[in-house]
């Protein structure tokens, strides 16, 4: 009994409710189907017992209805030579054996019942076995792939952070420059029209100041007296 109570106890296993509560559900899986496993491995002991006691019932019953027609047969041979004390002998052999006929059929119906009802829980326990084999594949793979998108979603966060943080220095070392490029543009502006005007003007006046040094200094050295 306690075996078949552990057995069912298994086939009412609801795999999603063990999953939600589960902290490792595909280890949990695995350990239901290896019970499940060494219970089918029970349950067939069992049904082997029980069909092999079946069958020993039925000889026995088999055996003892023979040993009750032989003392029945005996019973009307005794009557027939007129020997009545040993039939009457005979016949309450035949009842004794009648009786325990009777004992051996009832034990081995009671048996049969035992081992159909045994037979049919190794029928539900093997399909239940093979649909959680099945339904632990199915649910196994989701975690994983639950768990690898997880990861996936992670390593994307952590990429597009840092491909955040790298775009974010590429568009400070390019605003950087360009503003370097205005600053320097600023300083090496070509000359205007009015600035090369006002240099020539200088540069006219430069030669004009030079000529009048040179013609003082022409007079000052005059002709000299011989």
């Amino acid at each position: 009994m306690a075996l078949l109570e552990r057995v069912s106890t298994l086939l009412r296993a609801n795999l999603n409710d063990l999953i939600e509560k589960a902290e490792n559900p595909e280890r949990l899986l695995k350990q239901l189907i290896l019970d499940m496993e060494n219970q089918l491995l029970q349950v067939k002991t069992q049904v082997a017992i029980a069909i092999a006691d079946q069958h020993l019932l039925e000889r026995k019953r088999r055996e003892h209805e023979q040993q009750g027609a032989e003392w029945r047969r005996k019973a009307e041979l005794a009557v027939s030579k007129g020997h009545d004390d040993l039939a009457r002998a005979a016949l309450e052999r035949a009842l004794s054996y009648d009786r325990l006929t009777k004992g051996f059929a009832e034990q081995a119906e009671d048996q049969k019942l035992e081992a159909d009802t045994l037979r049919q829980t190794l029928r539900k326990l093997d399909q239940k076995l093979s649909e959680t084999r099945a339904q632990c594949e199915i649910l196994m793979a989701e975690h994983r792939r639950a768990s690898v998108v997880g990861r996936a979603t992670k390593a994307r966060q952590i990429v597009g952070a840092t491909q955040d943080a790298t775009l974010g220095r590429m568009r400070s070392k390019v605003r950087q420059h360009a503003a370097q490029n205005v600053a320097t543009s600023e300083i090496f502006v070509p000359e205007s029209l009015e600035d090369r005007f006002q240099s020539l003007e200088e540069h006219e006046q430069v030669e004009l100041l030079l000529g009048q040094l040179k013609a003082q200094a022409a007079l000052s050295a005059g002709p000299k007296e011989h």
